[in-house]
């Protein structure tokens, strides 16, 4: 029995496969490209969610030491534009809570209080 060369079996191949490759990289790059933007989605949604909860919280402690409801107000809309807020008492605490729009339609929130009164 003769056994073909390496050479001889790529000759071998039916023309059928020819493109093959191309036809796979077509269907997959849409899919590759659909995780990438969520994956960038996702982290820019989560950088606004961390933005937004260090700003509610600086915007709390600034209400707690006697400073107005605008300039906590601003101080959120500093960090976080677009950002709907709402100060309010919670017993001792004086708490401040944001709202934003995120990516894909979504909206992020954060709460932060802290001691009224305090330093």
């Amino acid at each position: 029995m003769i056994r073909p060369r390496l050479g001889d079996v790529r000759r071998l191949r039916p023309d059928a496969e020819r493109g093959a490759v191309v036809a796979e990289f077509a269907v997959a790059l849409p899919a590759l490209l659909m995780v990438l933007v969520l994956g960038v989605g996702a982290l820019a949604g989560a950088a606004r969610q961390v933005r937004l909860q260090d700003a509610v919280a600086d915007a709390a402690r600034l209400s707690a030491r006697g400073e107005s409801d605008e300039r906590a107000r601003e101080a959120v809309a500093a960090a976080v534009a677009g950002a709907s807020v709402e100060i309010g008492p919670r017993g001792d605490l004086v708490c401040v809570s944001a709202s934003a729009a995120a990516l894909f339609g979504l909206r992020i929130a954060a709460t932060g209080c802290a001691l009224g009164g305090g330093l």
